[in-house]
């Protein structure tokens, strides 16, 4: 506190001296000179009272940096008054002073209007063709965050003092190897943070397996973002931070231990005071109000999100819109390409891959309106912020996330069902969309699989792992390639049936079969007619795909019984 004290008090002198008139005319008798010299005292100490006042006042409740830029609506304010207020040569200073106030205003309300190149050559991306194949022996994290937020409010009751307190934000992270949601508990209220004076903890549930339940996690937390005065946490980073740039809501991270930290990402403006670049982030043990400053290159390991999700949305419209500057991006629009909002997380989704390091996905639109084709996609780096711009097949036109949502409105439009948290794969060699969807009540039903490139191949079952087996054998129909994972290879075998089950796929028929060799394989009557025929005991001769799945994919079977 003594540090925004001293901050408003050298400001306001500086405001004071320039609003107060330090010079007069020419007086006639001493004594009311005296007397005037006194009276421009006092108006000195009382203007310098009042604006103290009111800069410490505004810079504490706002959170705003302690910058010395910040303070430029202050000298407009000031010169302007001190105008006013004097005469003569005085006059004519503060006059030139008002007129460099107002300069200065000027150079940091437009500098959008000047620095929209700047911006996106700060945020360029590496482009490069197609995400790599995703690799099907890892379970993606695909339980949606509407979901998992319903199951928490559900298991409320396990909070000591409920009625103290509420869910508070959700976010995604690994902790301990495992892809889980975390939601602290926060106040609910002023009178309820008075009385209570810490959080007990947070929750944890698993994004990965629907079926989990939520745990609740006891850990004290004085230093939250629903605290008051200086026990709130942003206000708490910004005393300890006193000119640092945040950008980006506080999150809450927790150690491969369970212990909780809040962190916020802060960097630099672009120009002026406009724009953003992450340089680093602020952790803050919730416990004890002890504050680190870490640049990206040092953030500590267990910190998934240093980089904010509202700072990759913001480079990611620099990157979209500003490709041949401002004006281009409000006429022309040339080039100009636009991040979905259809992110979990300020426009933005964070995905794992399959090394276990987060990244925010995001899909490109057109601008022109009724058009759900896809430009391209962007993977950003949630610990360093390096991101790459994937242009896709350029043969192929891709469906947007839009157009996704859209289809999965209609294939459910009498139950009322819809899509949340639509992320792009790349599934057996297809760019494609998996999407969780919901009931009306926030309930998961099922998942949604459909082709980025050919929307009419479309899968849902109950589970990830279900859903992805049938769009194996749905591309095979389909006529797609189905290459597998990133690795996956070609190989032929020959061996005899040990077990065979077959089901019924709208109009074909899907088997699976063992062979005596101890492999499972998987093949669709569309791709390989005769293999209706199949039966334990065959002798078969086929080339698969080697994914290193459970059931291998078939391309081609021969059964020598029959040939």
């Amino acid at each position: 506190m003594g540090n925004i004290i001293l901050f408003a008090l050298i400001a306001s002198l500086a405001a004071a001296l320039i609003v107060s008139p330090l010079a007069e005319g020419k007086k006639t008798k001493r004594s009311k000179e005296k007397s005037t010299l006194a009276t421009r005292l006092v108006g000195l100490a009382i203007t310098l009272l009042f604006f103290t006042a009111l800069i410490a006042g505004y810079y504490y409740f706002t959170n705003l940096d302690r910058n010395l830029l910040s303070l430029w609506p202050l000298l407009i304010l000031a010169a302007g008054l001190g105008v006013f207020a004097s005469s003569g040569i005085e006059q004519k200073i503060k006059g030139l002073i008002f007129a460099a106030s107002l300069v200065l205003g000027a150079y940091v309300l437009a500098a959008p209007l000047f620095n929209a190149t700047e911006k996106f050559k700060s945020v360029e991306m590496d482009e490069q063709v197609e995400i790599t194949a995703f690799d099907e022996t890892q379970t993606p994290a695909s339980v949606p965050p509407q979901f998992a937020r319903n199951k928490m409010k559900k298991a409320f009751g396990q909070v000591p003092n409920t009625s103290y307190y509420e869910l508070g934000k959700l976010q995604i992270q690994k902790v301990d190897g495992q892809y889980v949601y975390i939601s602290p508990v926060e106040f609910s209220g002023f009178f309820k943070w008075w009385n209570g004076e810490i959080t007990p903890g947070y929750f944890t549930m698993s994004a990965t397996d629907a079926a989990a339940n939520p745990k609740f996690m006891k850990a004290d937390m004085a230093y939250t973002p629903s605290s008051y005065f200086n026990k709130n946490l942003e206000r708490h980073m910004r005393i300890e931070n006193p000119e640092a740039i945040f950008y980006g809501d506080p999150q809450l991270e927790i150690d491969d231990s369970g212990k909780p930290f809040y962190i916020r990402s802060f960097g630099e403006f672009i120009s002026a005071r406009n724009g953003f670049k992450v340089k680093g982030v602020v952790v803050v043990d919730p416990a004890s109000g002890v504050a680190e400053t870490y640049s990206l290159a040092e953030v500590p390991e267990f910190i998934d999100g240093a980089v904010s999700p509202e700072s990759v949305s913001l480079e990611n419209s620099y990157y979209g819109e500003y490709v041949h500057g401002f004006w281009n991006s409000i006429f022309g629009k040339k080039d100009v390409k636009l991040p979905s909002d259809e992110g979990t997380e300020a426009n933005v989704s964070p995905v794992f891959d399959a090394a276990g390091d987060m990244f925010y996905f995001t899909d490109f639109t057109s601008p022109k309106e009724g058009v759900d084709s896809m430009l391209g996609y962007s993977l950003t780096n949630a610990r360093s912020g390096d991101s790459t711009y994937f242009t896709g097949n350029m043969e192929d036109s891709y469906m947007d996330s839009g157009g996704n949502l859209q289809i999965i409105e209609k294939q459910f439009i009498e139950k009322e069902w819809s899509g949340a948290m639509p992320v792009l794969y790349n599934f057996y060699g297809e760019t494609s969309w998996l999407t969780p969807v919901l009931d009306s009540n926030g309930f998961l039903q099922n998942y949604f699989i459909v082709s980025a490139a050919n929307p009419e191949i479309s899968v849902f079952a109950a589970t990830p792992n279900d859903a992805l087996r049938l769009y194996k054998t749905a591309l095979q129909r389909g006529g797609s390639t189905v290459d597998g994972t990133s690795n996956a290879e070609e190989a032929q075998t020959a061996g005899v049936v040990e077990r065979v089950f077959k089901e019924k796929n709208g109009d074909f028929t899907i088997i699976s079969f063992l062979l005596k060799d101890g492999k499972n394989y998987i093949v669709s009557s569309e791709k390989v007619p005769l293999a209706i025929y199949l039966q334990e005991g065959d002798n078969v001769s086929l080339t698969y795909s080697e994914t290193g799945e459970l059931f291998l994919p078939v391309r081609e079977l021969t059964i020598k019984a029959i040939e």
